[in-house]
């Protein structure tokens, strides 16, 4: 499903509340094929985390597609869009201004540590029905300190400016397993070859050949979430055979497909470049 065509969620008040007394604010959500109505941005920041189902975060020129090992922040003041293609069991936690420093100023993939994950789930029993220095404000504080020493990963995919370039990135969206080369991909950008390879390393600062392996991993991670076998996945996405898929993405990611979804992998060993 095209996430142009998702049913809009309503706007989530929580992110524009300000109080100091209450330095996280959860909110728990079941949400099914839906997304954001419009890109928006406030002032309190927002980690989005999927205990199950797969995100797709939008900011900027970027877009971030997110499974149940990691969350996204979201900084103060940074317009974002997300959307959710499947069912996904959502956990917001919205961060006021004056603890949130310590996170990184930009829309950031974090890996969910088993720690942090039990956190997260333990914050949102919690609610915002808890007092400064009573035990839930000091979970909050907890929570605070291992957001903010949570590693960071790199699965994004910068989209760049230019026409041409543009115009090459949606054939590449549109059939992520269909062009094999940048010659046949310069084609339908009506440019060279050479042009459209300096393109894409100086709007996105990856490689022909590395961006097109991102996009590869983000539609794996959707459609094996989605249910769909990674046999299915690997030859939809051009590979001839499963064992040279399975081989690129736990070169990349540091974890078979199934480890990865799961939470089950090495941070350490990934490898997008």
């Amino acid at each position: 499903m095209s996430v142009a065509k998702l049913p809009k969620l309503a706007p989530i008040e929580i992110g524009w509340r300000t109080d100091p007394h209450l330095p996280i604010i959860p909110l728990s959500m079941e949400v099914k094929h839906a997304g954001c109505a419009a890109p928006h941005a406030h002032p309190r920041g927002q980690l989005i985390y999927a205990s199950r189902g797969v995100m797709r975060v939008v900011s900027g020129k970027e877009v971030l597609v997110v499974p149940p090992s990691q969350a996204v922040w979201v900084p103060p003041d940074v317009e974002h869009e997300v959307y959710f293609p499947g069912e996904v069991s959502l956990r917001n936690l919205f961060l006021e201004r004056g603890v949130s420093g310590r996170l990184p100023n930009e829309c950031t993939i974090l890996k969910v540590s088993p720690l942090l994950r039990e956190l997260i789930l333990k914050a949102v029993t919690v609610g915002e029905s808890y007092l400064p220095e009573s035990s839930g404000y000091r979970l909050m504080m907890v929570l605070v300190d291992e957001l903010c020493q949570a590693e960071p990963t790199e699965l994004r995919l910068p989209m760049g400016h230019d026409e041409r370039l543009q115009r090459a990135i949606e054939r590449m969206i549109a059939d992520p397993g269909g062009i094999e080369t940048i010659e046949g991909l310069a084609s339908v950008a009506c440019t060279s070859p050479r042009t459209l390879a300096r393109l894409f390393i100086r709007e996105t600062g990856l490689t022909f050949g590395a961006w097109k392996k991102r996009l590869i991993l983000q539609e794996a991670i959707e459609r094996l979430a989605s249910g769909q076998s990674v046999t299915t996945v690997a030859f939809d996405l051009g590979y001839q055979s499963l064992s040279a898929f399975i081989d690129m993405f736990r070169q990349a990611l540091g974890a078979s497909p199934g480890q990865y979804l799961s939470g089950s992998m090495n941070c350490s060993k990934i490898d997008l470049g």
